[in-house]
């Protein structure tokens, strides 16, 4: 049993490695994008399904209260969290519909929406896409290798964190890693701290 605890760890430690070069500079600029809209006083929505719905709950948390810095928290909304509005809208419309609905609703030009999948293409992220494009907003995606109809939304003012292996806790971690970067990045940018 130890030597497949110690053989998962190898494998997490070869993903992050893999992808740490080819992410670096779509995490930075993932990082000024956030901070130009910050500070222009637009919102952040983030979403996912599963387990990237805890990384958006992550991310919301970090700019809401604080990533390691004591700081003013910034506008974010994680669109995972209501269940009674998510099977609302699951139950009157559709699955589909259950992020993009909320993009459509709280969603202004400008504002940021950050989607998080692990390579499945989900029909609610793919809609959430349109809807902030139609509504005049920017995209951060966090995929996987499997994600391309997601990929294929993300153009002009949006950037793709694209891990490209197969297995879905591999990619988790590596959006992890990298969702850990980017907080990093944002507080260096705004307030020049790391601690």
């Amino acid at each position: 049993m130890e030597s497949t605890v110690i053989e998962l760890f190898h494998q997490s430690i070869e993903a992050k490695m893999a992808a740490g070069e080819s992410l670096a500079p779509l995490i930075a600029e993932a990082s000024s994008k956030t901070v130009e809209q910050l500070l222009q006083g637009h919102k952040v929505l983030c979403c996912g399904n599963g387990l990237s719905a805890a990384l958006s709950n992550i991310f919301t948390q970090s700019l809401l209260l604080q990533y390691k810095l004591e700081r003013p928290g910034f506008q974010a909304v994680c669109l995972n969290n209501d269940s009674a509005l998510i099977t609302a809208i699951g139950h009157y419309h559709s699955v589909s519909e259950i992020f993009s609905r909320q993009v459509k609703t709280l969603g202004q030009p400008g504002d940021l929406l950050v989607i998080f999948s692990l390579g499945t293409n989900p029909s609610n992220l793919v809609q959430a896409i349109h809807t902030a494009h139609d509504r005049d907003m920017a995209v951060i995606g966090f995929t996987g290798s499997g994600d391309t109809d997601l990929s294929a939304l993300l153009s002009g003012d949006d950037i793709e964190i694209r891990v490209d292996h197969t297995e879905r806790h591999r990619i988790s971690e590596v959006h992890l890693l990298s969702l850990f970067c980017l907080c990093e990045l944002i507080d260096q940018q705004l307030f020049g701290g790391t601690s």
